[in-house]
């Protein structure tokens, strides 16, 4: 009756899924008897008390029922395809990508992720910390992790600041919100255009109002920043997404002395700095004015997406307005992973993942460069982050680039596509290598 491989682990938890998928899609009918256990568990060869344990789990749901000396019948429950639906929340399937080459959606490679240090510590963690993990954390995090950070800060970055002003969020839009309570959301937040369109839509979200302003060959247009009414501009200085453009010191000046004049802040986004792939990263804006920046980082790029967990860093008035704020609530983040992160940064383990990281992105992106190179693309590229623009000699229109890309099974988008507002780009394609293989490589082609 139920084709389910019990060949591995926790064979009662697979039997139990499998029935509760049939009974949810409608193949076991509303009513409909299920087999005995003895016979259930000879037909699937297991044990009688495997079956017991998936049965008493699809009891204890409410899946089934038992009938005295009758046996188990499956519960009247809505199955997939009978799920009313209601109209004005219409259930829509998330698209499935089919793509032979995906250089829109980038993510760390998950075997690039270092579980066995990351495991190891999680243990050293449980039998150091015990009970203490049970504790409700403080709410701009655990002091160990902010040391930790600022420790960090001050050997990768140049960034020598009191850990006290180190806030530990749940991931860079988590932090977006808590920077639209504490600047107001009756203030203008100036943001890139083109740019990541989740930072204007998260701002949105908590009801600040977002002003896009342009992005050159310098950064975000520092003339128009000046000329508008924006309280915040939130710009990534070091590697601008999707232009690749880097802010030199000049501008970085003028930014800092606008947000000086008006009594405002410049929103330091510095979501890839550890993959600047010569050298040491640049300079940050913070360590040239850390009482008009607030700086941003995650983990989301380093470590996992998944991993949610990122931290800025305030100016003073606005950690105390912080601590005012939000001193009654406790921290988001898990003291468990807190402490386990700053193990890994205390020991070295983070900046050793680091470093290999970036050798294998290294060799990734040269053949990723040469590869557009063969197929007659102008590569554009300063030698930071995870993504290169592509400008192809032969293809002048977006729709024809994407439309030959398509045909290809190539995920790919170009500058306009991430624009905020209407603005003249010249059409180059975003190429995110992040999530790509030297294999899928060798066979693209437009």
């Amino acid at each position: 009756m139920f084709n389910i491989d019990l060949s591995g682990k926790n064979k009662y938890y697979t039997l139990y899924k499998g029935i509760r998928g049939a009974i949810l899609c409608g193949k076991v009918k509303n009513g409909e008897k299920l087999p005995s256990k003895r016979s259930l568990a000879e037909e699937l060869g297991v044990s009688v008390i495997t079956v017991q344990q998936a049965y008493d789990q699809l009891l204890a749901e409410g899946y089934i029922n038992s009938r005295e000396r009758s046996g188990y019948f499956v519960e009247k429950v809505f199955s997939v395809e009978q799920r009313p639906r209601n109209k004005k929340n219409e259930m829509v399937a998330e698209p499935i990508s089919n793509f032979k080459i995906d250089f829109v959606k980038g993510s760390t490679p998950s075997g690039m992720f270092p579980f066995s240090v990351w495991t190891r510590l999680m243990r050293f963690v449980l039998a150091d910390c015990g009970e203490h993990l049970l504790e409700r954390v403080p709410c701009d995090g655990d002091s160990e992790l902010k040391n930790a950070l600022s420790d960090y800060l001050y050997r990768s970055r140049g960034i020598d600041i009191p850990s006290r002003y180190i806030v530990i969020g749940a991931g860079a839009e988590h932090l977006y919100g808590v920077i639209v309570q504490l600047l107001g959301r009756d203030k203008v937040f100036a943001v890139e255009n083109p740019g990541y369109g989740k930072i204007s839509y998260t701002y949105g979200l908590n009801g600040a109002k977002c002003l896009p302003l342009p992005v050159t060959e310098c950064g975000i247009d520092v003339n128009e920043v000046e000329k508008s009414d924006a309280f915040a501009a939130h710009v990534s200085p070091s590697h601008q997404f999707p232009t690749g453009a880097v802010t030199p010191v000049s501008v970085r000046s003028r930014l800092l002395t606008w947000a000086d004049k008006i009594d405002g802040y410049v929103i330091e986004d510095d979501y890839d700095s550890e993959f600047r792939m010569g050298g040491k990263p640049l300079q940050s804006m913070l360590a040239l004015k850390p009482d008009r920046v607030i700086y941003i980082n995650t983990f989301s790029k380093s470590l996992a997406p998944s991993m949610r967990m990122g931290y800025m860093v305030l100016p003073p008035a606005l950690y105390e307005k912080y601590i005012n704020i939000f001193s009654r609530t406790a921290n988001i983040v898990p003291l468990f992973e807190q402490k386990t992160l700053a193990a890994m940064l205390n020991g070295g383990y983070f900046e050793r993942h680091i470093s290999r990281l970036k050798n294998y992105y290294r060799g990734l992106r040269a053949v990723v460069s040469e590869k557009l190179t063969e197929i007659g693309a102008e590569v554009i590229d300063n030698g930071s982050g995870l993504h290169m623009l592509a400008e192809f000699e032969n293809i002048s229109d977006e729709m024809e680039l994407k439309s030959r890309a398509e045909a290809e099974g190539v995920n790919i988008k170009c500058i306009s596509d991430y624009l905020l507002s209407p603005l003249a780009v010249k059409c180059a394609a975003v190429i995110n290598y992040s999530g790509v293989t030297e294999e899928q490589i060798k066979n693209f082609k437009l």
